[in-house]
């Protein structure tokens, strides 16, 4: 049996976003300890508050002060928090109307154990100590030994703060294992002896790199390999000027679509040894590896003269 290749990866970025006035409202009243929903035109109180009514599609920001109380509506037990979940310790997803809201919140309640939460349970906002204009500033949900009475009506409100919130950076995150299949793991063996496999389709021919185990094409089987390049020809590009994380490369830097040899199928590398700004469009590039890698530290120019667009434009 041939060894099964695995390895972790994470794909990491920060989502960045501007807030227009309700969003801005809705957040930075969080930080100052006070909940707000917005008014739609059937009178309706929606907490998180939209900008839209989901109905009609009007605009709306009618804001009201809701009830840091509430009613849980449904909710499920996590008995194993992941990382940076609200809590460390077990805890219940739910859905809780605030009183004077029509609609029902997100977020986790703090409770020992499953059969101290219940559909209809009475609870409470416990905010945190520290708070920012987050959804986090709401730390959880907590029981609360109070009946449901007649909600009063929600108080208007002019949105109106010091300092408020304007934008919000999210971290997304996905941690998981990835497992490369019988036809990656040709290729990246190959890669380690610095040959490039790719494999060919029995019906239209053509030499897929990296290999999939089938045709995108005609969707049949691919079993033959056939060793391609290692030399290519660049069929696309873009300049990077964003520094990103954890990588030790200085930009401006050119990332690339490169035909190697004897694909049809473009992949995609760093090009280096030249200025980014003479990088082009049928230049012809060739690996180079480090002491040790097991793949291609970038591609760099052979010398040779471009290619002619004719030979690569089924690439682009």
């Amino acid at each position: 049996m041939p060894e099964v290749l695995s390895a972790p990866l994470v794909v990491e970025f920060p989502f960045t976003r501007s807030l227009g006035p309700v969003q801005s409202a809705f957040l930075t009243g969080l930080r100052e300890r006070t909940v707000l929903g917005v008014r739609t035109g059937d009178g309706s109180v929606l907490v998180p508050p939209v900008e839209y009514d989901p109905v009609t599609a009007e605009e709306i920001h009618d804001l009201v002060e809701v009830a840091a109380t509430g009613t849980v509506t449904t909710w499920a037990w996590n008995p194993r928090p992941r990382r940076d979940q609200p809590l460390d310790t077990p805890f219940a997803w739910v859905l809780v109307r605030l009183d004077g809201a029509d609609t029902a919140l997100l977020h986790v309640l703090d409770a020992p154990g499953p059969e101290a939460v219940r559909t209809g349970m009475r609870v409470r906002v416990r905010w945190a100590a520290t708070r920012t204009g987050a959804i986090t500033d709401i730390a959880c949900f907590e029981p609360y030994a109070s009946e449901a009475g007649e909600p009063g009506e929600p108080a208007p409100h002019n949105g109106e703060f010091t300092e408020p919130v304007t934008g919000i950076v999210t971290p997304a995150r996905l941690d998981y294992t990835y497992s490369p299949g019988r036809a990656q793991s040709a290729y990246l063996e190959a890669l380690e002896s610095r040959r490039v496999v790719g494999e060919r389709c029995p019906s239209c021919r053509k030499v897929y790199v990296p290999p999939r185990g089938a045709c995108p094409t005609c969707g049949v089987a691919t079993a033959e390999r056939v060793e391609v390049g290692p030399r290519g020809t660049v069929t696309t590009y873009c300049v990077v000027n964003i520094k990103a994380k954890n990588v030790d490369i200085e930009v401006p830097y050119v990332y690339a679509h490169i035909a190697l040899d004897g694909a049809d199928l473009a992949l995609h590398a760093r090009i280096g040894g030249i200025p980014y700004d003479q990088v082009r469009m049928g230049l012809r590039v060739e690996p180079v590896w480090t002491e040790g890698s097991r793949h291609p530290d970038h591609y760099r120019p052979t010398g040779e003269p471009d290619a002619d667009y004719d030979a690569y434009k089924e690439l682009v």
